[in-house]
């Protein structure tokens, strides 16, 4: 059985504030240590995390869990919020493994795999798959994404410092229509449950879609 994400703002604020509780109790210093995150503080004794999210800095007070982006006065969504502080609490130490797996290899993956294929794989395709070359142009401006030897053309975004997101796309011929895939290091399983594994994909492929088409390329439809 397949399920949808269709979660309400209350349900994101329930969310945030458990994690919240949570990471209260732990240790800013091991948390930092173990997520990629680094460590600041004021000589009034204030803390803050600050940590990379794909081409953003967020910085987040501690313990008060208090979300900004570094540089502006942009709001932090709260799925965002929600996607990071559950990042930091998964962050046990885990080291990257150096094995690709897709989604619905992840435990529970093939729960959420419509949701995932509605809000990540079919917006990659409809924004690059005519044109797959724009997507290591369009993902090393956004991300500054690295190349990632699979497929014809393919790149590999960090979207957290612990957590390399890979897009891979197939040019079309007449025989076959274009074709994508998102990988993941298998480590993820230890970090992110498959939903939020799902939304994460989701705010990786976005903006490239979005970026595709103020080039006037590509579409921004979602699923």
């Amino acid at each position: 059985m397949e399920v949808s994400i269709v979660p309400r703002i209350d349900d994101y604020k329930k969310a945030v504030e458990i994690a919240k509780s949570e990471l209260e109790k732990a240790n800013p210093k091991r948390i930092a240590d173990q997520s990629g995150a680094s460590l600041v503080s004021d000589k009034h004794g204030n803390v803050w995390l600050r940590l990379e999210f794909l081409n953003k800095e967020l910085q987040i007070e501690w313990p008060t869990m208090k979300f900004s982006v570094l540089g502006n006065d942009n709001e932090v969504p709260l799925q965002e919020q929600v996607l990071i502080l559950h990042y930091l609490l998964g962050c046990q130490g885990s080291k990257l493994e150096g094995q690709w797996v897709a989604y619905q290899e992840i435990p529970d993956g093939r729960f959420y795999l419509d949701a995932f294929v509605s809000r990540a794989k079919q917006p990659l395709l409809k924004a690059f798959g005519q044109e797959p070359d724009l997507l290591s142009e369009i993902a090393t401006e956004l991300y500054n994404a690295e190349p990632f030897d699979h497929g014809d053309v393919s790149v590999m975004v960090k979207a957290l410092p612990k957590v390399p997101v890979a897009l891979i796309l197939w040019k079309g011929d007449d025989e076959f229509p274009p074709e994508g895939s998102i990988l993941f290091d298998k480590s993820i399983q230890d970090i992110l449950s498959a939903e939020d594994v799902a939304w994460l994909a989701g705010m990786v492929v976005y903006p490239l879609a979005g970026a595709a088409a103020k080039k006037g390329r590509g579409s921004t439809t979602r699923g």
